[in-house]
C-alpha cells in the first residue's frame, strides 16, 4: 500500500481519491466562568454540578470550541461573528442547535467534516461519566458518525483558573475536505 493509498483509505470515502490541498484543519477553544444559578452543560449534557458556566447562551463551552474548529477550517470567521453576544436572539441558546448550524453553514461552503477531537478542562465535576453522551450529542448536532468525534477530559491539577475552579476552558480540532 503507497502513502497515497493508505491516507485516502484513513479519510473514509467522502475524500477518496482527494487531493491532500482539499484538506483543512480548524482550532477552536473557548472558556466559561463558573458562576451560581447556572446549568453546567458540556456537550449538550446537563452535568449535575453545583455551578454552572455564565454566558449569552447555555455557555456550552464545548460545543463553542468545536464550533469555532468548524469554522476556522472553513475560513469563516467564528461563533462570535455568527451568533453575536449582543443579539437577544440567542440569549440562552441551546449550543448544539448552533453548532448544527455551523456544520450545515460548512456544507453549504463545499466542505464535508471529516473528523473532530477536543479536551475539556475542569477540575471537577469528574467529566468521564458523561463522555459517551457528549459524542452521541456532538455527533448528533454536526450529522456525522460518534466514531468521527472525540472527547477527552482533563484537570488542571489545580493549576490556573480552572483549577482554582473559577472557569471551565475547551479545546478542539477540526479535519474538513473541500470534496
Amino acid at each position: 500500500m503507497t502513502q497515497r493509498d493508505h491516507t485516502e483509505t484513513s479519510l473514509g470515502s467522502a475524500c477518496l481519491g482527494a487531493d491532500l490541498a482539499r484538506l483543512r484543519i480548524g482550532q477552536g477553544y473557548d472558556v466559561h466562568a463558573l458562576t451560581e444559578n447556572r446549568k453546567l452543560i458540556l456537550g449538550g449534557v446537563d452535568i449535575p454540578h453545583t455551578r454552572g458556566l455564565l454566558g449569552h447562551s447555555d455557555a456550552d463551552v464545548l460545543a463553542h470550541a468545536i464550533s469555532d474548529a468548524i469554522l476556522g477550517a472553513a475560513r469563516a470567521g467564528d461563533i462570535g461573528k455568527l451568533f453575536p453576544d449582543t443579539d437577544p436572539a440567542y440569549a440562552g441558546a441551546d449550543s448544539l442547535k448552533l453548532l448544527a448550524h455551523v456544520a450545515d453553514h460548512v456544507r453549504n461552503l463545499g466542505f464535508t467534516i471529516l473528523d473532530i477531537d477536543s479536551v475539556v478542562a475542569a477540575q471537577a465535576p469528574k467529566l468521564s461519566p458523561y463522555r459517551d453522551q457528549m459524542r452521541q450529542n456532538l455527533a448528533k448536532a454536526i450529522g456525522i458518525s460518534v466514531e468521527q468525534v472525540g472527547v477527552k477530559a482533563t484537570t488542571t491539577e489545580w493549576l490556573g483558573f480552572e483549577g482554582r475552579e473559577e472557569g471551565i476552558s475547551a479545546s478542539a480540532v477540526c479535519l474538513l475536505c473541500r470534496c
